[in-house]
């Protein structure tokens, strides 16, 4: 089945340009558009996008706010939200990754990586970047939670195999699922199937909570 994706900017000329881009992609359709927050999380309610590329400054409700209910509504389980932005700022950055956000791109994104970019979240996995992880733990390392059974590694990842507790550790350097896979002499499709295993066991939404996580808890610290 092609990806389907809705498009949320305020601007129709980048979203022509973008339905352009993406639509040369046989595996991705665009199944709709929006021009604001609002309308990008009644669009997404009505068509249960897989996929929803997201600005950021848009009238009325923003693309963080947007982002936010459409994550946080049941009905829309398995709708990841991608954040472009012209704004690469620290800002925004940890805003749409607060919101739930399962990725983060410039809108200079080339379009073989843009159209990767869809892929690669709607196949279940975060965009999350070795430069935006660094970001992710400059800001998150350290910061206190609101669940006290998360303030020790040992307890956070009890439920954690030894390898997929290593697996995480890798994951929150920033390193992709082939990488992981070559640091510890297993397939691409292990090291995807352990993340996964991880992420339902600790109970956070994907990669990039995965991320927080290890570093809200000590699990790695900045530097390692």
């Amino acid at each position: 089945m092609p990806v389907s994706v809705l498009l949320a900017d305020d601007q129709h000329l980048v979203r022509a340009g973008f339905r352009s881009l993406l639509e040369r992609d046989p595996e991705i359709v665009v199944a709709g558009e929006a021009a604001t927050g609002d309308e990008a999380v009644r669009t997404a309610r009505a068509s249960h996008p897989d996929v929803v590329l997201m600005d950021i400054r848009m009238p009325g409700l923003d693309g963080i706010a947007a982002t936010r209910q459409i994550v946080a509504d049941p009905a829309l389980v398995g709708c990841r939200v991608v954040i472009l932005t012209t704004f690469e700022t620290d800002e925004y950055v940890f805003a749409a990754l607060a919101a739930g956000a399962s990725g983060f791109l410039t809108k200079d994104v080339e379009p073989d990586g843009l159209r990767q970019a869809v892929r690669v979240v709607a196949a279940g996995d975060a965009l999350l970047s070795p430069s935006v992880t660094r970001r992710v733990v400059g800001r998150f390392a350290g910061r206190p939670v609101a669940d006290p059974a998360h303030t020790d590694p040992a307890t956070a990842f009890a439920a954690l195999t030894e390898r997929e507790l290593e697996v995480v550790r890798l994951v929150a350097t920033g390193l992709s699922n082939q990488d992981i896979a070559a640091t510890l002499v297993i397939s691409p499709l292990t090291a995807k199937t352990d993340i996964t295993r991880a992420i339902t066991k600790l109970g956070v939404r994907d990669r990039v909570q995965l991320v927080i996580l290890a570093y809200e808890t000590g699990l790695i610290r900045p530097g390692e």
